[in-house]
C-alpha cells in the first residue's frame, strides 16, 4: 500500500494560496468593488505580505530561483505586455490618431516633467548625483496600466469619470510604459559614457533602434493579424475561444520577438494593439464577452501577491541612507510632486482634459506600479553586465526606493476613492430631506428638485450644463412623484443611491409598457417619474 504525504514547500503552495485567496475575494467582489470600492491590488498586496517571508513565511520567491531578479522581471515583463495590449485594444477606433495631441503632450514634456521632478526629490532625500537620481526617476516615470485598469474600470469610474478622460489616461499609460526606456538609458549612457557620445548612442540605440523600430513592428504586426483573423473569422476557421484570446496570444509573440532583436517590447504590444483593433471591429466583437476584464484582474492580483512577498523590508535602515524617514518622505513628496502640479498647470493644452476636475483626477491618479519594478531591475541589470562604477549607490538603492514608491502608490491610491466617498457622506447634506418627501401627498416638486440638483452640481465643482432643463419638463409632466416599483413609460430619471440619502438623477430611457428601472448595483431603482399618465408607484420609502 502506498504511503500519503503531505507535500508542504513553496512551490506546492503557492497555487493554493494564490487561487484560494482569489477564489475567495471573488465571492465578495461585488462588495468590495462596488459598494466599499476597496481596490484588488492593494488587498492583493495586503494579502501578499502577510503571507511573505517577513511575516508567515509560507511564500518566499527567494527560495524559487537563483536569480528572484530575474524572475521578477520575466513576471513583470509579460504582465505589462498583456496589460499593455488590452489596453490598445480597448481604445476606440483611431483613437491614436484622433488624440494625437493629448497623447503627444502627455508622453513627452508631462513625462518628462516627472521624471525630472521624482529624480530631483531623490537626489536631495538621499544624497546621489543628480545623473545616479535620473536614472531612479525613471522607473518611475511612466504611469502603470495593471494598476490604471483597476482605477478605471468598474462603477466608480463608469459613473463618475467621463470616458474620454478614461480614454486618454489608457492610452497615456499603456504608451509611456515602453517610453520608460529613453529615460531610464540617457541616465544610464551618461554614468557610463558621458557627454556627446552618451547622446550619439541614447539617439541611435534607443531612438532609432528600441523607440523607433519597436512601433514599426507593433504597427505592421497588428494590422497582419488583424486582416488574417478577420479573413479566417469569415471563412468560418476561427473558433470563439480562439478569436478572444488572439491579442493576447500577438503579445506574448512580440514579446518573444522583441526579446530576441533587443527593441522596445512594452511599446511594442502597445501599438500592436492600437492596430489591432484600429478599425474597430475586433474591440466590438469582443467588448462583451468579458475576457480583458477577467484578465486584469486575474494578472493584477496574482502579480500584487507577489509583489508583497518581495517587498525589501530589511533594506530600509541606516545602511545606504535608507532610513525609514528618509524614505516615507520621498514616498510622500512623489505622490503629491510627481505629476499632480504639472496637470493642473497645463491640462488646458490637453484636449482631452477639458476642466480643473479632469486635471484633479489624471494628476492625481497617475499609479506607480508593474512598470517600475520592471525597469528598477533593468536599471540594476544595465549596471551589473556592463560593471559601471559610475554607477554608485545607485545599483544598491533603486529597487528598495522603487518598491517603497510602488507600495506607497498602492496604497494611497487603493484608498483614495473609499475616503473621498466616506468624506461626502459625512460631509453633504440635501436641501429636502427623505421625510419631507414622503410627507409632501404632491410630490416633490420638479423645480425644486433642479434647484437641488443645481446646487449640487456647483457645490461640488461640476459642469451646470447637464442639470434637468426645468422649463421643458414642466411643460410635458405632472408633478414629481418617488417611489420604488414600475412606472408607465415615457420619461422618468434613475437614481443611484450614494449613501446618506444623496442622489444622484441619472436621465434614463423609454420603452413601452410598465418598467421597473434598477441602479447602477443591479437592485431595484427609486424613481423619479415625469409622466402625464397615472404613474405605478410604491408609495412606501425605500
Amino acid at each position: 500500500m502506498g504511503e500519503i504525504h503531505i507535500f508542504t514547500e513553496q512551490l506546492q503552495l503557492v497555487p493554493a494560496l494564490a487561487g484560494g485567496f482569489i477564489f475567495l475575494l471573488g465571492l465578495c467582489s461585488l462588495i468590495t468593488k462596488e459598494r466599499l470600492f476597496l481596490s484588488e491590488t492593494l488587498l492583493s498586496m495586503v494579502y501578499g505580505i502577510i503571507i511573505g517571508p517577513h511575516v508567515l513565511n509560507w511564500m518566499d520567491p527567494a527560495t524559487w530561483s537563483s536569480n528572484e531578479y530575474q524572475l521578477t522581471q520575466e513576471f513583470s515583463r509579460y504582465a505589462l505586455a498583456i496589460e499593455v495590449m488590452i489596453a490598445g485594444v480597448t481604445l476606440p477606433k483611431k483613437y491614436l490618431l484622433h488624440e494625437w495631441r493629448s497623447v503627444l503632450i502627455l508622453l513627452l514634456p508631462i513625462m518628462a516633467s516627472m521624471w525630472l521632478v521624482s529624480s530631483a526629490i531623490f537626489k536631495f532625500s538621499f544624497e546621489v548625483p543628480f545623473v545616479q537620481a535620473l536614472a531612479i526617476g525613471a522607473c518611475i516615470a511612466p504611469t502603470d496600466p495593471v494598476l490604471a485598469n483597476a482605477i478605471l474600470k468598474g462603477m466608480f469610474a463608469e459613473s463618475h469619470v467621463p470616458l474620454r478622460l478614461r480614454n486618454i489616461l489608457t492610452a497615456e499609460s499603456g504608451a509611456n510604459d515602453g517610453l520608460g526606456y529613453p529615460f531610464l538609458f540617457f541616465a544610464l549612457y551618461l554614468m557610463r559614457l558621458g557627454g556627446g557620445k552618451a547622446v550619439g548612442t541614447w539617439a541611435y540605440a534607443t531612438w532609432a533602434y528600441q523607440v523607433a523600430l519597436s512601433i514599426a513592428i507593433g504597427t505592421v504586426a497588428g494590422y497582419v493579424c488583424r486582416k488574417a483573423l478577420r479573413y479566417a473569422e469569415t471563412a468560418g476557421w476561427v473558433d470563439k475561444s480562439s478569436f478572444l484570446s488572439s491579442s493576447v496570444t500577438l503579445a506574448l509573440l512580440l514579446v518573444g520577438v522583441c526579446t530576441i532583436i533587443g527593441t522596445d517590447d512594452i511599446l511594442c504590444c502597445f501599438v500592436a494593439g492600437n492596430s489591432f483593433t484600429w478599425d474597430d471591429w475586433f474591440r466590438v466583437e469582443t467588448e462583451d464577452a468579458g475576457l480583458q476584464e477577467t484578465l486584469n484582474g486575474l494578472i493584477s492580483m496574482l502579480f500584487f501577491i507577489y509583489f508583497g512577498t518581495i517587498i525589501p523590508w530589511s533594506s530600509y535602515g541606516s545602511a545606504n541612507m535608507l532610513n525609514p524617514w528618509r524614505v516615507v518622505v520621498a514616498v510622500i513628496l512623489v505622490m503629491v510632486l510627481r505629476r499632480l502640479p504639472v496637470l493642473m498647470a497645463t491640462y488646458k493644452l490637453i484636449p482631452a482634459v477639458r476642466t480643473w476636475q479632469d486635471a484633479l483626477f489624471a494628476g492625481w491618479f497617475g499609479p506607480i506600479g508593474v512598470s517600475a519594478i520592471f525597469y528598477a531591475i533593468e536599471t540594476i541589470k544595465q549596471l551589473d553586465e556592463h560593471e559601471d562604477s559610475n554607477g554608485g549607490r545607485v545599483g544598491a538603492i533603486v529597487y528598495p526606493i522603487v518598491c517603497a514608491v510602488v507600495f506607497g502608490s498602492v496604497l494611497v491610491h487603493g484608498v483614495t476613492i473609499p475616503l473621498v466617498l466616506m468624506g461626502k457622506r459625512v460631509k453633504t447634506t440635501i436641501s429636502v430631506s427623505a421625510s419631507s418627501i414622503w410627507n409632501q401627498p404632491n410630490g416633490v416638486s420638479i423645480r425644486n428638485l433642479s434647484t437641488w440638483y443645481k446646487e449640487r452640481r456647483q457645490r461640488d465643482g461640476s459642469a451646470p450644463d447637464d442639470s434637468p432643463n426645468v422649463e421643458q419638463l414642466e411643460r410635458q409632466s405632472s408633478p414629481v412623484y418617488v417611489g420604488s416599483g414600475a412606472v408607465s413609460p415615457r420619461e422618468f430619471a434613475l437614481t443611484s443611491a450614494l449613501g446618506s440619502g444623496v442622489f444622484q438623477p441619472q436621465v434614463a430611457g423609454t420603452d413601452s409598457g410598465l418598467h421597473t428601472p434598477r441602479c447602477l448595483n443591479g437592485s431595484p431603482g427609486h424613481i423619479v417619474a415625469f409622466d402625464n399618465s397615472n404613474p405605478h408607484l410604491d408609495s412606501t420609502p425605500p
